[in-house]
């Protein structure tokens, strides 16, 4: 069926998709905080994180051809095809050869609190795992630091950003 579809369906198809990926994470999260409190939500969302992304980033290396310990410029390719990219705005610059910037400009999640008067979600928790193990995934020579992520402040051109190296 989808093989016949217009580029401008597919688009929206993957929009939707996306869209619907998330507002399922979003729905999990808020029924565990529900009946368990924040903290137990983010914890399980801590875990959840530390499964999906190892599975996230081998799907993504075996369906657009990303080799193994392929350095920053695998992980830069790969950030760009992860079903969030779809809804956010990121960005990805190379300090230099051995290492990358990457930062979440426009977050869907952070952008709908901050449009209900509520304050940043404190994701850096979450994020240290996500894209470490994604990274570490991809490539085990990468190095992943936090350069800030809420409830750090941050400034008003990205939401997080984060430090990957490659060791040598």
């Amino acid at each position: 069926m989808f093989e016949d579809l217009p580029r401008e369906t597919l688009l929206k198809l993957i929009d939707a998709y996306a869209k619907a990926w998330q507002a399922m994470d979003g729905a999990y999260f808020l029924a565990l905080e529900k009946k368990y409190g924040i903290n137990v939500a983010i914890e399980m969302d801590e875990e959840a994180w530390r499964i999906f992304s190892p599975i996230e980033a081998k799907r993504i290396m075996r369906e657009f051809g990303i080799p193994e310990n392929g350095g920053l410029e695998a992980l830069e390719k790969a950030l760009n095809f992860r079903v969030y990219a779809a809804l956010n705005t990121q960005s990805a610059e190379y300090v230099d050869e051995n290492k990358l910037i990457f930062k979440m400009h426009e977050c869907r999640v952070q952008v709908a609190r901050n449009r209900k008067g509520l304050p940043d979600f404190p994701c850096k928790s979450v994020g240290l795992i996500e894209y470490e193990e994604f990274a570490k995934t991809l490539d085990p020579r990468i190095r992943t630091r936090c350069i800030s992520c809420p409830p750090d402040p941050h400034p008003p051109d990205y939401y997080c950003a984060w430090e990957f190296t490659l060791e040598k």
